[in-house]
């Protein structure tokens, strides 16, 4: 780590293809809007000597540029992979973004990694999302560290801020999550705020100099050892206390001095099993510098104290029939189990899929099976199909370095699989594989679209395909009672961002139309009706009449359809016809063009000619007499009430329950969770939530998260129904 010696610089640089699982890490970075993760990411790979000192790859291209929307919205809105070299480590750097709306990159940049750097802005503190990462994490044991940016900031903190993380990501054991350095300020600035310029580090009680652009070790002078005291020995105890060794908390506190290097060691294995997460501190290199503060001891940890792919459980695996597979760990010969955890179109090469393999080796050319993820549900395609890739290569920026092989633990992208989305699962044509998908988040925001024009209509249903193959937390329906094409996605910024797509991507100009949800009508009583269809103008006549009764159903019932004609007064071949009628009508609608449900329709009487009555005749009469039937009694205008499910911290459950009731939900109960957090259950009218998904997010400023499922349908206020009849009348 930074207390270890000097990296060599000829270690360092652009990362190619790894030979074996030891020499790779994979790091996925997390934090909140604005933390600073991708200027991060940029001075780890200024310092590892893969940029330039203007930020660029060095043969073109910038670290963050491949996304012309990232750059129109100035903000991170997909995964991204930067592959550098430090130490002959291959280090695989997954820089995702921190706004809410763009968590399914932050799951796949989970699900690829086998560590997490999570990045807190010493301005700004821990928001309550990344907390909630940081669960997640903590939930399947993934290691983690905590890297300080922002340090320049005027009210920046360094030792407050490692409390607060202490505070915010320690849970019961504060003492797991502590600095490994100490900052080093240089003469105060005309504003009073003293610059960090270097760094000291706890356990070796060295000096590291960034002031001149170069990192630079020395011995401090004497009298800022007295300074660290107090936090190298908390530092020491909780190293020891999360070591294997359990002679050594005897040993150091009966006096002993501990051998640095035994601390370090102690300290990696606990970083990698998880059990011990460290603060650090990062700023970017400042103008003409190579190296930006902290970034060499951060690398340092990576490589050191980050576990290898070795360490890491795989995800389960079946055959594509479901029956379980048991594989050697991570093992570059074993048979071929990858996935594709990103998929991204590109104008020049086509889809590119950015693949993590687990087991295996993948090689450019090869021919192999495609696997699809099950999401069938969401609008993507549940294929499984054999496809020959293309060329293999690291990511940088717009640039794509050819890679000769991809082992076990590595990262590559992988051009021309034509049919693979994200998510899906490669192996061996010839012994087809399954990965367990992992956890996407349910998109809960409606957005109804139409095509702009008639050129758009053409294009929209190959670009809205080609969108959700990229996104599986993306969801596209085809909503067959409103007729409305819908994409439901996680916010207002995830579909700024599929509209910019469908736009500059696929050519495809749409427009934003009201979403509507599926309402429904119902007889409120009983009521009868008679269907005169009667018609002797010329030629063949028409003739028909039919009387019925119609009688409301408890819910989910249906229609039903009961025959008690006696006498032949219908002929038994047209009774079909007038059912056919009714049940045509009720699809219709009768009050406001809401399709009729839960009523029991009584065929009783009728008459008919000899010649003039047919089929057509006695369905026509059949919708008449339904028609009719509502005429003379109340009709309910139903509307979808959903289950909601709340999972919000206890600070914000009484403003949740408040807003619930004012959108006419019903509160059922709350329950008590983990981590300071209640479960409130409601049913709540589907046309009151449309909106849920943003609205709850400023409630609980980003902290809650919610569920819906169809419960039933139930009638409407009157009041609001009678406002949806007349909005119907006017149409």
């Amino acid at each position: 780590m930074g207390d270890k010696a000097n990296a060599h610089p000829g270690a360092a640089g652009r990362a190619t293809a790894a030979d074996h699982p030891a020499s790779v890490r994979n790091v996925v970075l997390v934090g909140h809007s604005g933390s600073g993760k991708t200027t991060l990411v940029e001075a780890l790979a200024l310092t590892a000597g893969a940029v330039n000192r203007a930020g660029r790859v060095e043969d073109g291209g910038t670290v963050s540029d491949y996304d012309e929307i990232e750059h129109r919205q100035q903000r991170s809105v997909q995964l991204s992979l930067v592959p550098v070299e430090w130490d002959g480590i291959k280090v695989n750097i997954l820089d995702t973004p921190g706004y809410a709306d763009f968590v399914g990159e932050l799951r796949a940049g989970l699900r690829a990694a086998d560590a997490a750097l999570f990045v807190v802005s010493a301005s700004d503190g821990v928001d309550g999302s990344t907390r909630m990462v940081w669960e997640e994490c903590a939930a399947v044991g993934m290691p983690r560290a905590i890297v300080v940016t922002h340090l320049e900031a005027a009210r920046a903190d360094y030792e407050e801020m490692t409390r607060i993380c202490a505070e915010a990501f320690g849970g019961d054991d504060p003492d797991a999550v502590l600095p490994l350095y100490l900052p080093l300020h240089g003469p105060p600035a005309p504003d009073g705020h003293a610059p960090v310029t270097g760094l000291i580090g706890l356990l070796s009680q060295k000096l590291f100099d960034y002031s001149t652009g170069e990192r630079k070790e020395s011995d401090p002078d004497p009298e800022r050892l007295p300074l660290i005291e107090e936090a190298r020995n908390r530092l020491i105890e909780g190293i020891i206390s999360e070591s294997e060794d359990e002679t050594l908390m005897d040993r150091y506190l009966g006096g002993e001095s501990i051998d640095v290097k035994t601390l370090i060691d102690d300290l990696e294995r606990a970083v990698a099993r998880g059990v011990f997460f460290p603060v650090l501190a990062a700023a970017p290199a400042a103008d003409g510098a190579r190296q930006g503060l902290g970034t060499v001891e951060l690398l340092e940890l990576v490589t050191g104290g980050f576990p290898t792919p070795l360490e890491r459980e795989a995800p389960r695996v079946t055959t594509v029939d479901g029956k379980p597979r048991e594989l050697k760990l991570c093992d570059p010969d074993g048979p071929l189990v990858a996935e594709v955890v990103k998929t991204a179109s590109d104008p020049y090469v086509g889809r590119v899929s950015l693949v993590r393999v687990f087991s295996g080796t993948l090689h450019p050319d090869e021919t192999v099976h495609v696997s699809g993820h099950g999401l069938a549900d969401r609008g993507h395609e549940d294929h499984d199909v054999d496809e020959r890739i293309g060329a293999l290569s690291a990511p940088f920026g717009k640039q794509q370095r050819t890679l000769s092989h991809c082992i076990a633990g590595d990262l590559a992208s992988v051009a021309k699989l034509s049919r693979a989305e994200t998510g899906d699962t490669l192996s061996a044509k010839d012994d087809p594989l399954l990965m367990e998908p992992w956890q996407m988040p349910d998109p809960l925001l409606p957005l109804a679209i139409q095509a702009h024009s008639k050129a758009d209509e053409d294009k929209l249903s190959q670009g809205l395909s080609r969108l959700v193959a990229e996104d599986p937390t993306m969801r596209l329906e085809q909503n067959q009672d409103t007729h409305q094409v819908v994409l439901w996605c996680l916010g207002e910024a995830h579909a700024d961002v599929a509209l910019e797509r469908l736009r500059s991507r696929y050519g495809v100009q749409v427009d934003v139309i009201p979403h509507k949800v599926s309402l429904r009508e119902t007889f409120a009583n009983k009521s009868g009706g008679r269907g005169r269809h009667v018609k002797q103008s010329g030629g063949h006549g028409q003739y028909a009449i039919c009387e019925i009764e119609v009688e409301p159903l408890p819910g989910g019932s249906g229609i039903e359809f009961v025959d008690k004609v006696v006498g032949g007064a219908v002929p038994r071949q047209f009774i079909p016809s007038v059912e056919k009628g009714v049940r045509a009508q009720a699809a219709k609608g009768v009050a406001a063009g809401y399709p009729l449900i839960d009523i029991r329709v009584t065929l009783l009487d009728g008459k008919a000619h000899s010649v003039d009555s047919s089929d057509a005749a006695f369905q026509t009469a059949g919708a008449l007499a339904l028609r009719e039937a509502a005429t003379d009694a109340k009709i309910h205008l139903l509307e979808p009430v959903a289950e909601v499910t709340v999972l919000v911290g206890d600070d914000y459950v009484g403003a949740v329950m408040s807003d619930l009731s004012g959108r006419r939900g019903r509160v059922l109960g709350t329950e008590q969770t983990t981590g300071a957090r209640t479960l409130v259950r409601a049913e709540v009218p589907e046309i009151e939530i449309g909106r849920y998904a943003v609205d709850l997010r400023s409630l609980s400023h980003g902290t809650a998260r919610f569920n819906r499922s169809y419960a039933r349908h139930e009638p409407m206020p009157p009041q609001i129904a009678e406002r949806i009849r007349e909005e119907a009348r006017d149409a």
